[in-house]
């Protein structure tokens, strides 16, 4: 078993996919989870690609998020699409921001992404509110590289 599988236990990736159904419930924003091992580049920057080979830019109203995480450097990004951050102040992502890395510090990986995930859910609800006819544009499960 490989760093990137064996990151989160199964019962984990569960858990964080139902933290994924249960945020897109507050809202018509779509959440995705990306892991990754020995990537080289910057998390954000890595991010961008993923977020594009991922093809979440393609949900109607823009307003996908991608937490990216680096599981051999134990380094993560947050990236919203355009949508997001055409109408969320500058500091929207602060507050997940320093929540995930408290986590992390503490190598409770699993805990700060589903209290993460939950609050990108809850914070979007303001922008982008759950509608009734809203459907599931992208996949709630983990990708893996």
């Amino acid at each position: 078993m490989d760093i990137v599988e064996s990151f989160f236990s199964k019962i984990e990736e569960d858990e964080i996919v139902e933290a994924i159904r249960t945020a897109e419930k507050n809202t018509s924003g779509e959440i995705r989870v990306h892991l990754e091992k020995n990537e080289q580049k910057p998390p954000m920057e890595r991010s961008r690609e993923v977020f594009y080979s991922l093809e979440m830019d393609k949900t109607k109203a823009k307003n996908a998020v991608l937490f990216y995480i680096n599981v051999s450097k134990k380094q993560f990004a947050i990236l919203g699409d355009q949508g997001i951050d055409e109408v969320v102040p500058d500091n929207f992502w602060q507050d997940v921001i320093h929540l995930l890395t408290a986590y992390f510090k503490k190598e409770a990986y699993k805990e700060g992404l589903v209290k993460a995930i939950l609050e990108v859910g809850h914070k979007l609800k303001e922008y982008f509110p759950y509608q009734s006819d809203d459907i599931n544009e992208l996949d709630d499960t983990i990708s893996k590289e």
